[in-house]
C-alpha cells in the first residue's frame, strides 16, 4: 500500500505526463519533431509522456519555451 507522499507524488507524475502530451498535441507536434526542436530522440519524449523518465531541467525551459508556457505548468 502506498503511504499518502508517495500517492501525491504518483498523482503529479500522472498529471505531469498528460499535461506534457496534451501541450503536445495541442501544438500538433508529434513525438519526433519535439525531439528534433530539442535535440533529444523520441524515445526520450516517449518516455517522458509515459512517466519512465523526465527532462533535464535545461530541457523544461525549452520545453516551456517550445509550448510557450510558463515552466512551472509543466511540472
Amino acid at each position: 500500500m502506498l503511504t499518502f507522499s508517495q500517492k501525491v507524488l504518483v498523482r503529479r507524475m500522472n498529471l505531469y505526463m498528460q499535461r506534457l502530451r496534451n501541450l503536445r498535441e495541442d501544438h500538433d507536434l508529434t513525438q519526433q519533431q519535439v525531439a528534433e526542436k530539442l535535440c533529444v530522440s523520441a524515445q526520450a519524449v516517449s518516455k517522458w509522456e509515459r512517466g519512465r523518465g523526465c527532462p533535464d531541467p535545461v530541457l523544461l525551459t525549452a520545453l516551456s519555451g517550445l509550448f510557450g508556457v510558463a515552466a512551472e505548468r509543466l511540472l
